[in-house]
């Protein structure tokens, strides 16, 4: 096992400027990995959507079917070990097909839980009999998987869970008792990951088969969105598991349950970044063909406006989503045990805990957001069924609750930073220290990428300095202090965000292309980056000074984000009209040759 460069550990951005040849771009995907993703893209446009009406009404036996299919494809075995059936590949070939399955996300949802949270579980905590005995299935879509933690009075605080399991007098089985709620795939699913109490206290995960006896489900749920997905109630009233079925040893279900939802929450962005630009293409299609005033909507500025940030947002997502696919493949290729679990468990599953939540925080709300815009592009026709906005905007929201709501997600940010500066996992005291006595240069840098790079190097500093800051003054109860860690935990996801669309250009200029698209879509990004970071970081230093030393804070961001701003209307029409020309998001970055020397 070799020992890892820093920029493979997590939350390194922060310390440093990340050379751009390190770090993974869409551009990069091998002929292979665009063919797999090109397989996705087919199957979702010649089976899945002209399906869409029966599987939105729920047609008996449509999603398990359209569900097996994506099986036969091997979309379901990227991920899982060559061993048992998958085909051993990682993040990056699987960030490119939960895009496309996600473009409706409903079906995506039914499929990203059966391969992410559900199958997971198995490959990654399961000891070598469960793999023989769940994976070949679960790879195939033989079976169908489901992650079972969240309660009806559990749900952020999943350890909260009332669902029991004891030990038979024989030690031959568990007898579990609960209700699980919320449970993606429950109406289809055939095995179960299911957390319960052992004893009522150790947190244990548990391999539950549908066929087991005193397993039920309740009715489906009536949901704003998503409506092509199973959701359900597994209902656990005195179910014997065999001991054999304890995933990753008794009291050890905290660690599974978490890391299994690092991961869930990087595929939610990945499949974020789908629905973001199909809902682009869309909005663009339609503004070209829709007159209004004796013109196509696509020639009015408020309409350039929108088509040009929604561009820049889901850039800024896509660019992250593939750096940080390629980060964790290569820890997971590092081979690397942790040994907190019986079997261990892949460093690689928590070592970007904090950049996975990033991702679902930012690529859920840029969903959100392009979605929502579509649908306004649409205007009326926009609040119909007729037209796709108002069921991608239904389906988006749910992103935002999924895999932890985005309020924990924020204050899980900075927290873990905390715990591994305590832990000596981040050299965070020292970083602090210095950015405090940084002597900020106030210069008219004429290179508008260098001058992004600056900023950000400014902003990673001052993020730093406000973490320190606010765990000196509050201490252990600095937890306490919700609107602190969440204003902290923007300015960070701000800078990752930006950093990544950032590092993707210049890889690119550094190949020989014009990337002059790449810049707009970059420069969009930063002129409202960082005032959203100036924002945060005025919110920190009044909640935590008064006085003089308010005063003290205050000048101090001043002095640390200096920006001269873009003239942003230009960009974004620069922008809108080369997507209109293109009429794609996804051939929007790619769209420039190589310079000619």
């Amino acid at each position: 096992m070799n020992q890892l460069p820093s920029h493979l550990t997590g939350g390194h951005f922060l310390l440093g400027e990340t050379d751009p040849n390190l770090v993974f771009t869409p551009e990069d995907l091998s002929t292979e990995e665009q063919q797999i993703t090109e397989t996705a893209e087919r199957f979702m446009d010649r089976e899945v959507f002209p399906r869409l009406d029966a599987l939105e009404h729920q047609e008996p036996g449509l999603a398990v079917k359209l569900f097996k299919q994506t099986g036969e494809l091997g979309l379901f075995a990227l991920e899982v070990p060559e061993e048992y059936g998958g085909l051993g590949l990682g993040k990056i070939v699987a960030t490119g097909v939960a895009a496309q399955l996600s473009r409706l996300s409903g079906f995506g949802v039914t499929c990203g839980a059966h391969s992410g949270i559900g199958t997971m579980p198995t490959s990654y905590f399961g000891t070598e009999l469960q793999k023989q005995k769940y994976l070949p299935k679960l790879a195939t879509g033989e079976l169908m998987a489901a992650y079972c933690l969240s309660e009806t009075g559990s749900g952020s605080d999943a350890l909260g869970m009332k669902t029991k399991a004891t030990l038979s007098p024989d030690g031959t089985h568990y007898v579990l008792n609960g209700t699980k709620m919320w449970i993606t795939n429950a109406g289809w699913a055939d095995l179960f990951t299911v957390f319960a109490k052992v004893d009522g206290e150790n947190v244990t995960a548990f391999l539950v088969e549908r066929n087991f006896p005193g397993v039920s489900f309740g009715k489906e749920e009536h949901k704003l969105g998503i409506k092509t997905s199973s959701t359900r109630r597994v209902v656990l009233d005195i179910v014997c598991v065999p001991v054999e079925n304890v995933l990753g040893g008794v009291g050890n279900g905290a660690y599974i349950a978490f890391n299994i939802l690092n991961f869930g929450r990087f595929s939610l962005g990945a499949g974020a970044v789908g629905g973001a630009a199909d809902m682009i293409r869309t909005a663009t299609k339609y503004a070209l063909e829709r007159q209004q005033f004796g013109k196509p909507l696509a020639s009015f500025g408020l309409i350039q406006q929108k088509l040009g940030e929604m561009s820049a947002r889901t850039f800024a997502a896509e660019s992250a989503i593939y750096r940080t696919a390629a980060m964790i493949d290569a820890v997971m290729a590092n081979g690397e045990q942790l040994d907190l679990t019986d079997p261990p468990f892949p460093r690689g599953m928590e070592e970007f805990a904090i950049e996975c939540s990033i991702i679902k925080v930012s690529c859920s709300e840029a969903l959100y957001s392009v979605a929502d815009e579509a649908l306004q592009i649409h205007g009326g026709y926009g609040f119909t069924e007729e037209f796709t906005p108002a069921r991608a905007t239904r389906d988006a929201r749910i992103n935002r609750i999924f895999e932890g709501t985005n309020e924990i997600n924020r204050l899980f940010i900075p927290g873990t930073l905390l715990r591994r500066v305590q832990r000596g996992r981040f050299a965070f005291p020292a970083a602090a220290e210095a950015s405090a006595k940084v002597s900020v240069r106030i210069a008219n840098e004429t290179n508008p990428l260098q001058a992004v790079a600056n900023l950000l190097r400014e902003a990673k500093q001052l993020a730093l300095l406000m973490t320190a800051a606010a765990a000196s003054k509050f201490g252990k109860s600095v937890s306490d202090q919700q609107e602190i860690l969440a204003a902290i935990s923007d300015i960070i996801i701000e800078i990752y965000m930006v950093e990544s669309a950032l590092l993707r250009t210049l890889k690119a200029i550094g190949r020989g292309h014009t990337a002059g698209v790449m810049t707009d879509l970059t420069m969009s990004l930063m002129n409202g980056s960082v005032a959203r970071i100036a924002q945060r970081a005025t919110t920190v230093a009044v909640a935590m000074a008064s006085g003089e030393e308010k005063d003290s804070y205050l000048k101090l961001v001043r002095s640390m984000l200096p920006w001269n701003p873009v003239n942003e209307v230009e960009i974004n029409r620069r922008i809108a009209m080369r997507l209109c020309e293109l009429g794609s998001f996804s051939l929007l970055a790619g769209s420039e040759s190589p310079v000619v020397r």
